[in-house]
């Protein structure tokens, strides 16, 4: 493990320490997170959440300088993950920082997220090495790619075309099922549709996470934890 004090050097030296609030689906990643950065003692978690909602009360409700938070946690009203939510963050004035904690190494999400002015992107196999450096950058509206992100996205060169958008609420539910084993005709009697109508949602929601084979979305779902 790297040492903390080689590190924490690279945090803002002021008066009071960053207030962070830490959003994922897990409790023990935010559990994680939270230690990491109180012994840093220039960092101090004033929230948690678990879901987008949570996240959007704890913003409602409590003052932060950086927001640290999963990619893919459950939504609002069923959308797709917290991405939303994290975008409107970065494109807001006088909004917090946000660094984004993702598994997701998929090249054509992440040079998405880098368009979407998501540019601060933590890889979770990171985390304890790049996480304190990704606050100080985030903090700074500086970019930073930990170690992991940074070597997917130099993988996939220049060419790598971003992902188009975020899947809407329904198509991010037709895509949950059938990455879970359900076939297109199952999911169209499930919502009462037409195997055109999911099998054009499916197609959707592929094209706009970036992805281009069946074996792409198997590994975008793994990635995520939706298999």
């Amino acid at each position: 493990m790297q040492d903390i004090r080689a590190v924490r050097d690279k945090l803002p030296r002021a008066d009071k320490p960053l207030r962070v609030i830490v959003a994922d689906d897990h409790a023990c990643v935010r559990l994680g997170v939270a230690n990491l950065l109180h012994a840093t003692a220039r960092a101090v978690v004033v929230g948690e959440a678990g879901d987008a909602l949570a996240l959007a009360k704890q913003l409602d409700t409590t003052a932060c300088d950086v927001v640290v938070s999963d990619l893919c946690m459950p939504g609002l009203d069923g959308e797709f993950s917290s991405l939303a939510l994290l975008r409107r963050l970065v494109r807001a004035q006088g909004e917090p920082a946000v660094v984004v904690l993702t598994m997701v190494s998929t090249p054509q999400v992440l040079t998405g997220l880098l368009h979407q002015g998501l540019d601060v992107l933590v890889d979770k196999r990171d985390v304890v090495h790049d996480l304190l450096l990704a606050v100080a950058a985030a903090h700074a509206r500086a970019p930073y790619l930990s170690g992991h992100a940074r070597d997917s996205l130099e993988r996939a060169g220049a060419a790598c075309a971003p992902c188009a958008g975020v899947p809407s609420a329904r198509e991010w539910e037709v895509f949950q099922l059938y990455v879970q084993g359900m076939s297109v005709r199952q999911i169209a009697h499930r919502f009462q549709r037409s195997n055109k109508t999911i099998s054009a949602q499916k197609r959707s929601t592929m094209r706009k996470l970036g992805l281009v084979t069946e074996r792409d979305v198997v590994d975008f779902a793994t990635q995520v934890g939706l298999t």
